[in-house]
């Protein structure tokens, strides 16, 4: 089974996002079946000077990552057979681009030049999990994202042209002094790109 369901806010924040998870882990492991689940970047503070690594401990600063934080816990205390996929801002292509792709139709929004993330194309991502799926012998966290780090500022100007977008349109600039958001979450993929056959390319790398 694979997981990725879950939402940012609102009052089902901590009941699908935070709990579900760890009992659709406990309902895997009573049957033997396999559990993939998705977390994120975000369950870090944003203050590191080195990607992160697997085992950094989660940091969260709001109430996004403090829910996927705790069902990372979770999913690994009722199953530890499972995997716990952490991953980065996602896109996909024309048909279904993804939330984070529809952004940049807004031209109201400034795109952070000092957020950095590593963006994968959903399609990479999708393959990982299904190659996880069969991979028993890989459990605990795995950090599957793009090769390349880049602000989301860049990010919205890459993936714009998918919706229409002229790179030309998009507006960047910092990010709110003072604001709760993680800045710099790399995450070390390392062990994925040792472990797994799927191609991990980053944004650079392909064009969207």
């Amino acid at each position: 089974m694979i997981n990725a369901a879950y939402v940012q806010g609102g009052d089902d924040l901590d009941a699908i996002t935070a709990l579900a998870p760890g009992a659709m882990a406990d309902a895997c492991r009573a049957v033997g079946a396999r559990f993939v689940h998705l977390s994120t970047d975000v369950v870090f503070d944003g203050t590191t000077d080195r990607p992160y690594r697997e085992d950094d401990p989660p940091t969260p600063v709001h109430d996004y990552g403090r829910a996927k934080a705790r069902a990372e816990r979770l999913v690994a205390d009722h199953d530890p057979g499972a995997v716990i996929v952490r991953t980065s801002l996602l896109w996909g292509d024309r048909d279904d681009p993804g939330p984070q792709v529809a952004l940049t139709t807004d031209p109201s929004l400034t795109f952070f030049d000092d957020e950095y993330r590593n963006p994968l194309r959903v399609h990479a991502l999708a393959a990982a999990c299904l190659e996880l799926v069969d991979r028993v012998d890989i459990t605990g966290h795995l950090h599957v994202a793009g090769a390349d780090t880049v602000d989301r500022f860049e990010f919205a100007e890459r993936v714009g042209p998918i919706v229409g977008v002229d790179p030309r349109d998009l507006r960047g600039g910092p990010s709110p002094p003072g604001a709760t958001r993680p800045r710099n979450c790399p995450l070390d993929t390392t062990l994925a790109r040792g472990l797994l056959m799927t191609d991990l390319p980053g944004i650079r790398q392909e064009r969207p």
